[in-house]
């Protein structure tokens, strides 16, 4: 299957560089809308056959043009959605506390998945859920599947599930807003990844501190 990841478009949170990751979450800017409607011509040559959203609004609006130009129905599924930020809700992402989100995210890449987000999920719950999902993608049976999810979640199963990315190549590459992550694979053969971020479809603009690069990260 060839699986595409996508981080969602910009919102006032990305601006504002602020760990936003409850449910149901803020909408789009007028950036991250713009954003949204070119992902239809920059996909054009995708063959996508099953479109996956999170229960975040902001996957949902980000997804709406590109489902309506194909046609598609927006499967909505919980297990993409944003890691949890648990006690780091709402934080700056440039603050200590605030980086302590990517460095955890970044540890249950690399293996130490027991380890719990403060007052949020573990490691395995997380890759667990995401897993869930792209395994039913995989079954399916279609051979490429479009999901709209957000960065922290991409770049984290990225690096512990395709065979040549490593946690200190998805730490140090940031993934903008609207970047695209092509994968192929399967859950029963692994997956690896054709390309990062090949498909930033209009001005990134601020985008948040799950898109930013991490210098360290353990």
């Amino acid at each position: 299957m060839r699986l595409l990841l996508i981080r969602h478009g910009q919102t006032p949170s990305n601006v504002d560089n602020l760990l936003d990751t409850a449910v149901p979450g803020p909408g789009l800017t007028p950036l991250g809308e713009r954003q949204a409607a070119a992902l239809p011509r920059a996909l054009a040559d995708e063959d996508i056959e099953a479109l996956y959203v999170s229960t975040l609004v902001r996957t949902q609006l980000t997804a709406a043009p590109l489902a309506a130009a194909r046609g598609l129905e927006l499967l909505v599924r919980d297990g993409i959605r944003e890691l949890s930020a648990g006690e780091l809700e709402m934080l700056p992402g440039d603050t200590e506390q605030g980086e302590l989100y990517m460095k955890t995210v970044f540890a249950w890449a690399d293996g130490d998945t027991a380890l719990r987000m403060p007052g949020g999920e573990t490691g395995a719950e997380a890759l667990a859920r995401y897993d869930a999902v792209v395994a039913e993608a995989a079954g399916s049976g279609a051979r490429t599947v479009a999901m709209v999810s957000h960065g922290a979640a991409i770049r984290m199963w990225t690096a512990a599930r395709a065979d040549n990315v490593d946690v200190p190549f998805a730490a140090a590459h940031p993934l903008r807003n609207t970047g695209v992550v092509i994968l192929e694979g399967s859950p029963s053969n692994g997956w690896k990844a054709l390309s990062w971020a090949g498909a930033v479809v209009a001005p990134s603009g601020d985008s948040g501190p799950a898109g930013q690069s991490v210098d360290e990260v353990r």
